[in-house]
């Protein structure tokens, strides 16, 4: 059974950091490409960074330079680590895989098999 498992989530002022953990189970990691997504109430899902089986990473414009995506394949643990949180940052994150020889769209939530329940990031100004 594949199980993704967030934490790390928390309220923190803007200009704040977080990091979110992800550890996954039930599947063969190192074969996947995982992504982290955001969604806020009112908004659609949206993919925010992502890295693939062969370290590979792509990130959305508005957290390019503040957020980096990286893995531990030994604990099958992928991370996020936010820098410089503003208030748009704020929303529930998710941790999501897929096999890497599907293919996709790195940051596309339609292209992803198996999703965690979650961490919510809240930031105030």
């Amino acid at each position: 059974q594949v199980q993704l498992v967030e934490s790390g989530g928390g309220s923190v002022q803007s200009g704040g950091s977080l990091r979110l953990s992800c550890t996954a189970s039930g599947f063969t990691y190192r074969s996947n490409c995982m992504g982290w997504f955001r969604q806020s109430p009112g908004k659609e899902r949206e993919g925010v960074a992502a890295v693939d089986s062969d370290g590979s990473t792509r990130y959305a414009d508005s957290v390019k330079g503040r957020f980096t995506i990286s893995q531990d394949n030994a604990k099958n643990t992928v991370y996020l680590q936010m820098n410089s949180l503003k208030p748009n940052d704020t929303g529930m994150y998710y941790c999501a895989a897929r096999p890497s020889a599907t293919g996709g769209f790195y940051l596309s939530a339609a292209d992803y098999n198996y999703w965690g329940q979650g961490t919510q990031v809240t930031v105030s100004s």
